[in-house]
């Protein structure tokens, strides 16, 4: 080792040892005959004292040194002067005195400050990753990320699971996100296709009898991002066998709890409840507008369907009739809002769907509200009673069909939430959410689609609506599928599987999936369910969410070593780009002129 300790690592008790350090300059100050350098490296920093009075050939190199310099050290280790300790450093009780100092790579100047957490263009950042991650906080968040992966490994072992590696060149299936392709030189015209998840691998690897398997796996989807979504990211894999629902659930609610609990030290971050909650996907829906509800907060969504319904507003009475929903929330301490933060709230209502937004403020002399003309005061009375509005307090009212009114109120409350400041930043509110609905209705192509995936179980009471007959209903199926959340974020789903190749033929029947098609390409799962498959299910959190949740960061990129931007470039290495015509001929491809 070019080294005797870290950087990070020397204390008092190393007072009077000789060492050898090796890093980065931090921050380099001239006093003339003593220059100082704080040197850095991963475990921390150290201040080095290079004095021409001890060493000249020390401190003429220490002359040329700059920022970002790599740098070799040899020197004693001493107290600092009395008075001149740093309490903010874990080695500002010492120094080193350096008697040699050697120069190992010299740095041009960066084109950011890697010293200082100074807010930085994300371009900037991507386009030098490798110095973006020089810095305190990405090294922090990629060393809990390399903690937090550990204490999973850990926890799995010791309950029996065994690690199991999937391939990454798969076969692509119709369901699902957009697959990223990959072409096969030796068999041209077929290709293979990256996994969106090992879905069917790890079922299969249940049909083996491994029982427990796991892996930390990387996935591929092509679809448009955002700040919870990459196009290759990382989830924690996880399939048992001989299980049901609440035996996965109480599998990762543990793993969760005992997670957070170990981290809580260096993250701050604590769980509000345990055990963990648990939401129907109806309740879910009817209470907080979401299927990923931020539980930090209250601030439900109240149906006012009965109570203004059958009021003389139109809008009301109109959308009651037409088999509408009228539902509200309070915002407390709000009444008082100006017209313009009113227009505001409707703009913000209207741009998510709604026609329009009913507001209703509780002042000391009464109620405001542009509709309370149109309300009888018992309506009045029973629509504050329901809300729950104090005085100061603003209602805010909804009314059109389900899936509006649950999309505008739970963004409604959402935006209220982050406006009172409500949510506590380090409070963990997870939360599960079961009993999805198996199928949902694809308006664009008239069809029924998954709403997890084809694989997924029905309820044992729910097979009666997939087969013909007087019951055939399948809006009416719910799946054994559920999801952990965490302040409104999802951070994993999983279901218990289909294990019978006669359900699942009866699944892909009213996918509108042929007996052809799913032999062409589900044959191998069809077929191994025919020898002897068990029951079984399973899950997959996202560690990339995990750790952005964790570390306090709202976007997953600060907790990717090397991600992609919204645009899935990378600005460091300039992929996605053109490859050779002899690699495209030894593909058997053939590019199409750019049309636009």
């Amino acid at each position: 080792m070019l080294k005797t300790h870290t950087c990070g690592e020397l204390r008092a008790q190393h007072i009077g040892q000789e060492v050898t350090l090796a890093g980065w300059v931090h921050r380099r100050r001239d006093h003339g005959g003593l220059i100082f350098l704080d040197l850095r490296d991963r475990w921390g920093i150290v201040q080095v004292v290079c004095d021409a009075a001890l060493s000249v050939a020390a401190h003429r190199a220490a002359e040329e040194v700059r920022g970002e310099y790599v740098i070799r050290v040899q020197g004693t280790v001493r107290a600092r002067p009395e008075g001149l300790a740093n309490p903010e450093l874990p080695t500002g009780e010492i120094e080193v005195a350096a008697t040699e100092l050697e120069v190992l790579n010299p740095a041009r100047t960066p084109p950011f400050y890697i010293n200082e957490d100074q807010p930085v263009d994300e371009a900037l950042r991507l386009r030098y990753r490798y110095l973006d991650l020089r810095r305190p906080r990405m090294q922090r968040n990629l060393i809990l990320r390399d903690k937090i992966v550990s204490y999973i490994r850990d926890y799995l072992h010791e309950r029996d699971f065994v690690e199991i590696e999937t391939p990454i060149l798969i076969k692509s299936t119709p369901e699902g996100a957009r697959d990223y392709i990959v072409p096969s030189r030796v068999h041209p015209g077929r290709f293979y296709a990256l996994p969106q998840s090992p879905q069917q691998l790890k079922q299969l690897l249940m049909v083996a009898g491994f029982e427990r398997y796991f892996q930390i796996a990387r996935c591929f989807r092509d679809e448009d991002l955002r700040a919870d979504r990459q196009p290759e990211f990382t989830q924690l894999d996880l399939e048992m066998s001989f299980v049901d629902r609440d035996d996965i659930l109480e599998l990762i609610e543990g793993l969760f709890i005992g997670l957070v609990e170990r981290m809580e030290p260096e993250t701050g971050k604590r769980l509000k409840t345990k055990p963990f909650p648990r939401l129907t996907y109806e309740e879910a829906m009817a209470r907080y507008g979401s299927d990923k509800p931020d539980l930090r907060f209250g601030m439900e969504i109240i149906d006012l369907t009965d109570v203004l319904g059958p009021s003389d507003f139109r809008v009301f009475s109109a959308t009651a009739a037409a088999g509408g929903q009228i539902k509200g929330i309070r915002a407390p301490g709000c009444g008082s809002y100006s017209r313009r933060q009113i227009d505001e709230l409707t703009a913000f209502a209207q741009q998510r769907g709604a026609k329009g937004l009913v507001w209703l403020a509780r002042t000391s002399e009464g109620v405001r509200s542009p509709i309370a003309k149109f309300l009888s005061t018992d309506e009045l009375d029973r629509t504050i009673e329901r809300l729950a509005l104090e005085p100061g307090d603003l209602g805010l009212i909804v009314a059109d069909q389900p899936s509006v009114v649950a999309q505008v109120l739970g963004q409604l409350r959402l935006e209220m939430g982050r406006r009172l400041k409500l949510a506590d930043p380090d409070e963990l509110a997870f939360v599960w959410v079961v009993d999805f609905p198996l199928y949902e209705w694809d308006e664009t192509e008239e069809r029924w689609s998954a709403m997890h995936h084809p694989f997924t179980s029905a309820r044992d009471e729910d097979w009666k609506y997939l087969q013909p007959g007087p019951d055939y209903d399948p809006g009416k199926a719910k799946a054994k599928a559920y999801d952990i959340v965490c302040n409104g974020w999802e951070v994993g789903g999983g279901s218990i599987r289909i294990h019978r190749r006669d359900q699942q033929a009866l699944m892909f029947q009213v996918l509108g999936i042929t007996p052809e098609e799913a032999q062409a390409q589900f044959g191998h799962m069809l077929e191994a369910f025919e020898y002897g498959a068990p029951p079984h299910g399973g899950i997959a959190p996202g560690i990339d969410r995990l750790v952005a949740i964790l570390a306090g960061e709202h976007n997953i990129r600060e907790v990717i070593a090397f991600p992609k931007t919204a645009q899935a470039t990378d600005l460091m290495t300039g992929a996605p780009s053109p490859v050779s015509q002899r690699q495209l001929d030894e593909l058997h491809i053939c590019l199409k002129p750019d049309e636009s």
